[in-house]
């Protein structure tokens, strides 16, 4: 070989020295087996507050989870500085397999599907009678959130004092959903508080609802009173105001075992990531039914085998009924 005039050989070349060293590269992770067990109550601008053996300790997710992102309500594994003492940070190195996920889109035609509360056991769907005026299409998106996501509904209408629940009951009874009547007179006394804390024992509640419906008033009479969230006033028509809820957390039930989850209130309740055939799934009644049905059957069309079904005697007509309002909530928005 000629180089520049001169012949060269093996020893006129030159190797840069790797930086990275000859350390090789692996793809195993470490298994954590001694990583303590914990509960997210609460997530903050990347820092994670959970609760590891009775104390609160603050944790960041290790880099070797990717994407995955941990929420209120995940069960974690940690490990480093679990003391919990200012200034400290763990670390979240798995995120078990969860049992429930109550999920949401920020519109119908927005892909990126945010994930509200982990292994919840039921939903709490809080809605004013008045003040603001209830809206049905919000609560109806709400269940079909609840049922995709394998949590058990449950309808808690507030201010029963300015309006009475009798038109929403029957728009909701063909469902079958537990449910409780409360007043402000109520909070003020006890009862309510009472009467919902029979619903919520031995159970993960988290709490869902349009602003202004008094869902974290309702929230601060079920836990202690060191633990109660800052109240605002919000327009019920506009929707503007101090929105004190910015973030979910969970709180311990106060004189009982369980733990409610406050979320931020609702301003819409995105279906995008919904599969609609995941709903007939909460109507044990007329599942059986469907077996007629054509390949992807919608059930709310011309084929369909559930018309039958029901009218045979199956099933009671409103079942169906309230089955199609809730796989039409997709295709509407909650104001429609």
């Amino acid at each position: 070989m000629r180089r520049y005039g001169r012949h060269t050989d093996e020893d006129d070349i030159r190797v840069r020295p790797s930086r990275r060293g000859n350390r090789p590269r692996t793809n195993i992770r470490p298994k954590h087996e001694d990583a303590a067990e914990g509960m997210v109550l609460t997530v903050d601008r990347g820092r994670l507050t959970c609760l590891v053996d009775g104390r609160t300790v603050v944790a960041m997710k290790a880099r070797e989870l990717g994407r995955k992102a941990a929420v209120v309500g995940d069960q974690v594994a940690l490990v480093g500085d679990l003391s919990g003492t200012k200034d400290t940070l763990a670390r979240i190195v798995r995120i078990e397999k969860r049992t429930s996920v109550l999920r949401r889109t920020a519109d119908d035609d927005d892909p990126y599907e945010r994930v509200v509360v982990a292994n919840a056991d039921q939903l709490a769907i809080v809605v004013a009678l008045a003040d603001p005026e209830p809206r049905p299409r919000l609560i109806d998106r709400c269940l079909v959130a609840a049922y995709d996501g394998g949590l058990a509904p449950l309808l808690v209408m507030t201010k029963s004092d300015l309006a009475p629940p009798d038109e929403l009951l029957e728009l909701y009874g063909a469902l079958d959903i537990p449910h409780v009547v409360t007043s402000r007179e109520g909070l003020e006394s006890g009862d309510t508080a009472d009467r919902v804390r029979e619903h919520l024992d031995g159970k993960v509640t988290a709490f869902v609802g349009h602003s202004g419906v008094g869902k974290t008033t309702l929230v601060n009479a079920l836990v202690s009173e060191e633990r109660r969230r800052e109240t605002g006033r919000v327009n019920a028509v506009t929707g503007r105001g101090r929105h004190t809820t910015t973030s979910a957390l969970a709180l311990p039930l106060a004189g009982a075992s369980g733990w409610v989850v406050d979320t931020p209130g609702l301003r819409s309740f995105g279906l995008a990531h919904i599969n609609p055939s995941r709903v007939i799934h909460a109507f044990p009644d007329l599942e059986p039914g469907t077996g007629g049905c054509p390949r992807a059957c919608g059930h709310d069309e011309p084929d369909c085998a559930l018309d039958e079904w029901v009218a045979e005697g199956h099933a009671d007509p409103a079942r169906l009924y309230s089955l199609r309002r809730l796989l039409a909530t997709r295709e509407r928005r909650e104001g429609d």
